[in-house]
């Protein structure tokens, strides 16, 4: 009888302990939303610290990423661990310079198609400087979805957003259509600009 009663506690107990350990979904720190999106169009500079995953149909990519914006231009610095095969891409107006650190920089005036080159993947360059900030492209027309946006044919989702400087900022997006699927994780936003945080 004691033994019994020993044994069904035992089994409560695990039962507890299983779903006390079972996963919970981390939820979003603030929703998605466009309506307070305005002011990041004014931000002219930002950058951000994370991990980026490009899978296309033939070729995948998984790298760190460093991301710097100013008013002229983006840098933006992939690398693999321990910042082997990094690579620095710098987009000017409409040049874009590629240096792979072997003192070698390519330069050409069709960013897009010349990252399409390099890299094996095609990536929308300039309208993911928007995107990632969690705005469409200004000049295009957007539809707008519960959690993010359609443009020019890419589905940009925002998986989960994270409050920087009282404002809602990118943690994890999808940017996909049929031939490409980026994911984006963003673990440290800096924002410099006073205008945004009004």
């Amino acid at each position: 009888m004691v033994v019994n009663k020993i044994k069904q506690g035992f089994i409560v107990f695990l039962v507890v302990l299983i779903l006390g350990c079972s996963s919970v979904p981390i939820q979003p720190v603030v929703p998605y939303g466009m309506k307070v999106k305005e002011s990041l169009y004014k931000l002219e500079r930002w950058s951000f610290e994370g991990r980026v995953a490009l899978t296309g149909k033939k070729d995948a990519l998984q790298a760190n990423i460093n991301w710097a914006h100013t008013a002229n231009d983006e840098k933006i610095k992939l690398a693999g661990p321990l910042g082997q095969g990094a690579t620095l891409i710098q987009l000017a107006g409409n040049s874009v310079t590629i240096d792979r650190g072997d003192n070698k920089p390519l330069t050409s005036t069709q960013p897009e198609i010349f990252i399409n080159q390099q890299l094996g993947l095609f990536v929308p360059v300039q309208s993911l400087r928007y995107w990632v900030v969690g705005v469409p492209e200004p000049n295009g027309h957007y539809n707008i979805m519960p959690t993010g946006f359609t443009q020019a044919g890419w589905l940009i989702d925002y998986k989960q957003m994270q409050s920087v400087n009282n404002l809602a900022m990118p943690y994890k997006i999808t940017v996909s259509n049929e031939q490409l699927k980026l994911k984006l994780i963003i673990d440290q936003w800096v924002l410099n600009d006073a205008t945004a945080q009004q």
